[in-house]
């Protein structure tokens, strides 16, 4: 093969966003179609089963819709039989018509004349095979006479519809002996109307989702020879669309052969904007020099690891996933996967399941998925804001080692000064610019003495009496996460729950808001199950953004309250958590991590809870964000609100607390019942 044929290969090969679009899509697809066809009441879902292959089409190649569609197919055809297949399979045709013509700018006109065409060509296929398979012919019309019989049969037994009913079967009667007009005309029918309908339904979709903020592109960034080192960003600005102020500003920085570069900021200060900018993003203004183009994900290119773990892994085995999206000519073979493991702690998991891997464990699986494609460039944003100290040391170790062992260099975007400190050379933004670095801007919250129990602490609000829990019960698959816990939290309280990644704090956080029923044991809040009352526990979750679902500020406080909360209630739920009450009309993707957290926060208090169960309030923070909610959380602590805070950081949750307990492997460790320091 030529260089010419393989780059060829390489540029027709699917990409990994593409498989994974095309699998989750289609899967769709296959849900809604074989429940419309097995569910009589739920045939409208076959129309919807169009959309997600239509999305496919609009978004992506035609090969992409082809691949999708193919498995689709296989899927429905064991899941249902032939006629799942048939309806599958027009299902995608008129998808592709549909998402293409979106795709190019067309218009209803245009899906109605493709449509036409493709419900005469169906129309035609369907009358000859059911011409050509008889027996098929004969049970489908006997399925058809048996349910009008039965209908008629069923009106007949009223006067008033005797009549009615007999003139219908007869009519029926006629119509089926010209069956093969009947089939015709019903598919001819079936697709137009379908073509038109996902029409505007995608029309739909995609204008929401238009209206939500869009993450940058990166664009055609592995055009050329690839050369990401050394990259020398001169006078670079860069601003997103319908912005009014730059996110970076006339920035000069470079990044040399084998170095350990650490970018420090606030949260909305433009490290993020950074990373993209590395790895390929375009600016708006300055030049970044390079050898060649960056080649993001490509041998001897560069590498981006995200501060979520769970978002970046795709194999359901370990070794599998450090492959995953390789050509084949790339891939290494066992020994070389397990070399790469070895190389981030994980050494001897190959075979284990991604899905029982701790976060930690995680970001490293994706640190050795980055390091099979030999990056000369490794960029990781925020990678270890959502795993526990132990992680945290470990994976930064992993990453000041790189560029000591391989011909590359790391750029480490963080907020611990501790991770910092082991880089050669430290870059600070603020507010888009690069300014003298300041040390004590990474300082963590100043210590306070612990909160006494006060004469405010009251009686039992919270209780778990031997209380387990297990996943995926009574099957090959089950995995226990907790063992008999049992904890009293009394009102007034300010609860600290500590443990490491794969403890089981998150299980617990959902059970202690009703939102999981434990496999074992009680759970109960004012004497009554807590899956009883849901809602008077409020949870806030683990990734603030997740749980604001509308446009604004104003619109997402008021959603949670219910249809009686207005503007006023909104104003004061603002003033709870310390935001201006002109923040009310700010769009929440405006918003930084921390202001979300204290909107998410404000909208769970305008529901006035028993109690207030925070889920890791301070991952992705930077220090003066930590500051405002750890002060905030504080406050609301001796408001008399009563807390239960589910964390690994520790840093500044003195003037919150009143106990600590430690969850380790699904167990409460020490004395649950006392107070801790």
């Amino acid at each position: 093969m030529t260089r010419t044929d393989s780059n060829y290969a390489k540029r027709a090969a699917l990409r990994p966003a593409e498989l994974a679009t095309g699998s989750v899509m289609a899967a769709l697809a296959v849900a809604f179609s074989v429940v419309g066809e097995l569910v009589p009441a739920a045939g409208a879902l076959q129309f919807i089963a169009i959309v997600p292959l239509a999305v496919i089409a609009q978004r992506h190649r035609l090969r992409a819709l082809t691949v999708a569609s193919t498995g689709a197919v296989v899927v429905a055809f064991v899941a249902s039989g032939t006629g799942a297949v048939i309806s599958m399979v027009i299902t995608a045709v008129i998808g592709g018509i549909v998402g293409r013509t979106k795709r190019r700018g067309g218009s209803i006109v245009g899906v109605l004349a493709q449509s036409v065409l493709a419900g005469v060509a169906f129309g035609a296929i369907t009358t000859g095979l059911l011409f050509l398979l008889e027996p098929l012919r004969t049970l489908i019309i006997s399925v058809i006479d048996n349910s009008i019989r039965g209908t008629t049969e069923l009106f007949a037994r009223y006067d008033a519809f005797a009549d009615a009913a007999t003139t219908f079967a007869d009519g029926a009667s006629t119509v089926l002996r010209y069956w093969w007009v009947l089939v015709f005309v019903s598919t001819f029918v079936g697709t137009v109307i379908s073509a038109v309908f996902a029409w505007y339904v995608l029309a739909a979709i995609l204008a929401r989702l238009d209206g939500l903020e869009q993450v940058d592109s990166l664009g055609p960034v592995n055009d050329g020879p690839i050369g990401p080192l050394p990259v020398r960003l001169r006078g670079v600005s860069y601003r997103y669309p319908d912005a009014r102020a730059d996110a970076l500003d006339r920035v000069d920085i470079e990044v040399g052969e084998r170095e350990f570069v650490a970018v420090v900021g606030a949260n909305g200060s433009g490290k993020s904007t950074l990373a993209r900018l590395l790895v390929g993003a375009e600016p708006t203004a300055g030049t970044i020099d390079r050898p060649g183009v960056p080649g993001l994900g490509l041998h001897g290119g560069t590498a981006l690891i995200l501060q979520h773990p769970e978002t970046q892994v795709l194999g359901s085995r370990v070794g599998d996933d450090v492959l995953w999206g390789l050509p084949i000519d790339e891939q290494p073979d066992a020994d070389g996967v397990e070399a790469l493991l070895a190389e981030v702690g994980l050494s001897g998991y190959a075979a284990r399941e991604t899905s029982g891997l701790s976060g930690g464990e995680l970001q490293r699986l994706a640190v050795a998925a980055a390091l099979a494609r030999r990056p000369r460039l490794l960029v990781a944003d925020e990678a270890t804001a959502m795993i526990d100290p132990a992680g945290q040391r470990h994976l930064v170790d992993v990453l000041a080692a790189l560029p000591r062992r391989h011909e590359m260099s790391v750029v480490l975007i963080t907020h611990r000064i501790t991770e910092a400190e082991r880089a050669e050379r430290v870059v600070h933004l603020e507010r888009g610019a690069v300014v003298d670095h300041r040390r004590e801007w990474m300082a963590p919250a100043p210590m306070h003495p612990p909160l006494a129990e006060s004469p405010g602490v009251g009686p039992v609000v919270l209780e778990l009496r031997g209380l387990g829990h297990v996943y995926a019960r009574r099957t090959p698959w089950a995995t226990r996460a907790l063992t008999g816990i049992d904890l009293a939290v009394h009102r007034g309280e300010g609860v600290l729950i500590v443990g490491g990644n794969g403890s089981g704090k998150s299980t617990l956080a959902w059970i202690m808001a009703g939102l999981v029923a434990p496999s074992e044991g009680t759970a109960t809040v004012d004497g009554a199950p807590i899956s009883s009352k849901v809602g008077t526990v409020a949870l806030s979750f683990q990734h603030a953004r997740l749980q604001l679902q509308r446009r604004t500020v104003g619109e997402d406080i008021a959603a949670a309250g219910g249809p009686e909360v207005g503007s006023r209630e909104v104003s004061f739920a603002l003033d709870s958590v310390g935001l201006d009450r002109m923040m009310a009309g700010r769009r929440i993707d405006q918003l930084s991590g921390g202001q979300m957290r204290r909107v998410a926060l404000a909208g769970l208090l305008i529901t006035r809870p028993a109690l207030l169960i925070l889920d890791e309030p301070l991952a992705g923070l930077d220090p003066p964000g930590r500051r405002e909610i750890t002060g905030l959380l504080a406050d609301l602590r001796r408001s008399g609100l009563t807390l239960v805070v589910i964390s690994h950081d520790l840093d500044g949750m003195e003037s919150v607390r009143t106990r600590t307990v430690t969850l380790d492997s699904g167990t409460l460790v020490g004395t649950p019942e006392g107070v801790t320091a």
